[in-house]
This record gives C-alpha cells, sequence and structure tokens, in this order.
C-alpha cells in the first residue's frame, strides 16, 4: 500500500461509480464497498466523496475506528505537489 495519490486523483473519484475516495489526514481510502456497513448510512460518505473528510471524520470518531478499517479500506497516501 506505497500508492501515492494526488488530490486531483481523489477529486474525480467522488461518486460510488469511480469509486468514492476520501482523505483522511494523508491517507486515501475507497469507501464504494464499505457503503452498507456504515453505521451513519451511505449519504455522509457520498457528501464527501472525492474530498479530505479528515475533520468531518474526528468529529465523529477516534482513532481506533481509524485502526480497524484503515488495512481493509486505505489505497494509499496523499501525494505532496509541489506549490506555486
Amino acid at each position: 500500500m506505497s500508492k501515492s495519490i494526488s488530490a486531483n486523483e481523489v477529486k474525480e473519484h467522488n461518486t460510488v461509480e469511480k469509486g468514492l475516495y476520501i482523505i483522511i489526514d494523508n491517507g486515501v481510502y475507497e469507501l464504494a464497498g464499505f457503503l452498507d456497513e456504515h453505521p451513519g448510512g451511505q449519504k455522509i460518505l457520498k457528501r464527501v466523496g472525492g474530498k479530505d473528510a479528515s475533520k468531518q471524520f474526528w468529529k465523529y470518531h477516534n482513532e481506533s475506528v481509524l485502526k480497524k478499517y484503515q488495512s481493509r479500506l486505505q489505497i494509499g497516501t496523499l501525494k505532496e505537489e509541489a506549490k506555486l
């Protein structure tokens, strides 16, 4: 799981059909296959698809939740890009 994924690539995966990627801290997660399992429902995950969901995630979850699902859902890390 050493794949670096750009912020633009995450933005492109903003629907279930496109893969539904989100960012939590610097990790990139693919959630299309997790929608039915999410206790908070599908709607919130679809709303944050293609975006950095760190703020929303940490508001409702603790580190144990991230650790529980990380190995299954994390597909890479956010690629550091040069800022002009």
